[in-house]
C-alpha cells in the first residue's frame, strides 16, 4: 500500500500551476492516489466588500467563474480529466494558501504547487501562496518551477515580442525550447 493517499494540486491557470498539475498527475499515477485539483478564489474586492454589500446573484457568478477557470486550466494542462487517475476537482472560496494547507492536513497527503517566475523582483512581488504553503503545510510539499517557455515572454525580450505581436515561433525561437 502506498504512503500517499491524495495528491493535492493548486490550480490558478498560471504556467507554473499548469506544470504542477501535470506533475501531480504523474505522482498520483505513481502512488495510485487521488488527484485533487483545487482552485481557491476570493471575490473581487475581497470578503469585506462582499460582506458589506452581499448579493446572492454575484456570489453565484463568482462561483461559476471559479469553476470555469478550474476546468479551463485542466483542459490546458491535461487535455481533460485523465481516465487512469481518480480525480476530484474543487473550486473553494478562500485565500489560496490557507485553503490548500487546510486540505492537505494529513501525513498521507502530498501538496504540489507551481512556483512563480524566477527573479529578484518576482520574488518580492509574487509567490506568496508557495511560501505560505511551504511554511505552514503539515504534509510534504513539492514545488514545481514554471516551464522555460513561460519565462520567454518576460523581461525585455518578452516586452519586444509582445509589442510587435510576435510569439516565440514567429520570432525565430525553436519550438522544442522548454
Amino acid at each position: 500500500m502506498s504512503a500517499v493517499r491524495r495528491v493535492i494540486t493548486g490550480v490558478s491557470g498560471s504556467p507554473g500551476s499548469l506544470a504542477a498539475l501535470r506533475y501531480g498527475v504523474g505522482l498520483a499515477r505513481q502512488h495510485d492516489a487521488v488527484l485533487v485539483a483545487v482552485h481557491a478564489w476570493t471575490p473581487p474586492g475581497g470578503d469585506r466588500a462582499d460582506r458589506s454589500h452581499p448579493s446572492g446573484h454575484l456570489r453565484q457568478i463568482w462561483t461559476d467563474t471559479a469553476w470555469q477557470r478550474l476546468w479551463t486550466a485542466i483542459e490546458l494542462a491535461l487535455g481533460g480529466v485523465p481516465a487512469d487517475v481518480s480525480f476530484e476537482p474543487l473550486a473553494l472560496r478562500g485565500e489560496p494558501g490557507s485553503v490548500l494547507v487546510s486540505l492537505a492536513d494529513g501525513e498521507d497527503n502530498l501538496l504540489v504547487l507551481g512556483t512563480g517566475r524566477r527573479g529578484p523582483l518576482s520574488r518580492l512581488l509574487a509567490c506568496h501562496v508557495s511560501r505560505y504553503c511551504l511554511a505552514h503545510a503539515t504534509c510534504p510539499v513539492v514545488a514545481v518551477p514554471p516551464p522555460a517557455l513561460a519565462q520567454l515572454g518576460h523581461g525585455l525580450r518578452g516586452w519586444a515580442l509582445r509589442h510587435r505581436g510576435l510569439g516565440p515561433l514567429e520570432a525565430g525561437f525553436p519550438a522544442d525550447r522548454g
